[in-house]
């Protein structure tokens, strides 16, 4: 049996009991999925600082799933998701696991750009700037037509699925009206699920980028790492005992 570790880098046990049962659903019975939810950090994660931090949330959510209670090693997955529409700390993961990684941003946007041009739709007015340069880091911005936030946040959204529901619609109908996209991404944790309601009558592909995030994960064709065990290559002072332990010794130590 396959193990797929979903990282929440919030800090709100809703969104990760949303994670847990829509990529769990997925993923079929062949796939045990485990997620976790980070330890500190926002209870949603909606502008500049909240996205730094949850990068370090995201690595020590990590280091904690592998270590385990009382420095017990746990058995280790075969690919990582970050369960956030902006994927924070995806890098720094990518570079420190032995397993694929990838989050939810990336993955939607690779399965959005097989049907060309593509926009964004999702919720909190900050994450338009954020995901544009997530876009441009990874090597999508090309196809991306434009990125399309509405004023409530994916918790919000999350909160009144009904309103959201009415509100996204028409978010998605204006993306394909007036940037000419091919796919529309609706993109966010909070928001697994809604896609579906929302298709009828689109004209084009929507993308859950939670379902996305399943999908690549248990089809991921990612290069091989180049490690063969978890660890970072530099030593950490004052983080948690998770994240010193995989990191070097200090020197004399």
């Amino acid at each position: 049996m396959r193990k797929l570790l979903v990282i929440n880098p919030n800090t709100s046990a809703s969104v990760s009991r949303l994670l847990q049962s829509h990529v769990q659903a997925a993923s079929g019975l062949h796939v045990r999925v485990r997620t976790v939810t980070a330890r500190f950090g926002a209870p949603y994660i909606s502008d500049e600082a909240s996205y730094a931090v949850a990068g370090h949330a995201t690595l020590d959510a990590w280091a904690a799933a592998l270590i385990g209670p009382d420095g017990v090693p746990q058995e280790a997955p075969d690919a990582v998701l970050i369960g956030c529409f902006g994927d924070p700390g995806l890098l720094a993961l990518r570079e420190s696991s032995p397993v694929p990684v990838t989050g939810l941003a990336e993955a939607a946007f690779i399965e959005a750009a097989r049907h060309g041009r593509f926009a964004i739709v999702t919720g909190g007015e900050r994450w338009g700037p954020m995901l544009q340069r997530l876009a441009q880091a990874l090597g999508h911005a090309p196809l991306l037509a434009g990125i399309h936030t509405v004023a409530p946040t994916g918790a919000q959204l999350a909160a009144d699925p009904v309103a959201a529901r009415a509100l996204l619609s028409q978010a998605c109908r204006d993306a394909v009206r007036q940037l000419g996209a091919q796919a529309v991404i609706l993109g966010g944790a909070g928001l697994a699920g809604m896609a579906a309601s929302i298709q009828p009558g689109l004209g084009v592909p929507i993308i859950d980028s939670v379902l996305a995030g399943a999908r690549w994960a248990l089809r991921s064709h990612a290069p091989p790492s180049q490690r063969s065990t978890p660890g970072f290559d530099v030593p950490w002072e004052h983080l948690s005992p998770e994240l010193s332990a995989l990191g070097l010794p200090r020197s004399g130590a």
